[in-house]
């Protein structure tokens, strides 16, 4: 069954489209990344299918119409991490971690077994056991990145969707998240990601959806989108691209040349 279908999607933003004719689906067990330039659409999308946005088509939660869906039923389904890594409340770790357990019980009833166990997964998968006890406010931008991936870990959602969840991570723990999204991924969870890294994007997803000026350019997996032809098209870049070690490696180099850059370089070698 797919777990998420969106087709004929449109967005405008400030009176400027964003979105055109998106037709994306997403079946349980995948880990697809969104990749693309800056302006592409890849928030945009993600914040379309969460109806956070006006936009116009289909999105389907399991056949049923997402944007109809009461907030703690979508809640329930669908776990979200925002770019936007503020947090307005010096509450702990722990608590603003057990916020994302809400939609699994009443506004005031008291944490269950289940919620704890759930709380302390999302500590231990994001290595912020020990962090539990700090205000949140307090933390480093990093250490709030990885706090607010474990609040939308402890929804234990049947879909999750990422902004550039690696942002502000060091390598360690940008690869420990992506081990996390595999095993989610492996475990039954659908997984969409924004990531402009496109060596983790290579390594780790599943499948890649390249964006351009708000349309889809190439949906499938890393191998068949990371070609140097839509790389030099869509990035404007020159990258090594190899197999190694049981999966892809993308490594950008340099800027591709221009037609007049490639006419001012022959030039230079008569």
């Amino acid at each position: 069954m797919i777990r998420l279908v969106v087709s004929n999607l449109s967005a405008s933003l400030g009176g400027n489209t964003v979105l055109r004719d998106i037709a994306i689906s997403v079946s349980p067990g995948e880990f697809v990344g969104l990749i693309g330039p800056n302006g592409a659409g890849k928030s945009t999308l993600l914040r379309a299918c969460l109806g956070l946005i006006p936009s116009s088509g289909e999105i389907l939660l399991a056949g049923r119409d997402l944007r109809q869906m009461a907030a703690p039923e979508l809640a329930r389904h669908v776990a979200y991490v925002a770019q936007d890594r503020d947090i307005a409340w010096p509450i702990t770790v722990e608590a603003l971690v057990d916020l994302g357990r809400q939609p699994h019980r009443g506004a005031f009833a008291r944490p269950a077994a289940a919620d704890r166990e759930a709380v302390e997964a999302a500590l231990q998968r994001m290595d912020i056991v020990k962090l539990r006890s700090r205000r949140a406010t307090d933390l480093s931008g990093g250490e709030k990145a990885r706090v607010l991936i474990a609040r939308a870990l402890a929804q234990e959602a049947d879909l999750l969707l990422a902004d550039e969840p690696v942002a502000g991570l060091d390598p360690a723990h940008q690869i420990a998240l992506m081990q996390v999204f595999r095993a989610l991924a492996q475990q039954g969870t659908s997984v969409v990601a924004s990531m402009h890294d496109l060596g983790l994007a290579a390594r780790w997803c599943d499948r890649l959806v390249l964006l351009e000026g708000g349309h889809i350019v190439a949906d499938g997996p890393p191998a068949t989108v990371l070609t140097a032809d839509l790389l030099r098209r869509v990035y404007g870049i020159e990258a090594y691209v190899a197999e190694a070690a049981g999966g892809l490696i993308v490594q950008p180099t340099r800027l591709a040349q221009t037609g007049i850059e490639q006419e001012t370089s022959r030039d230079s070698t008569v």
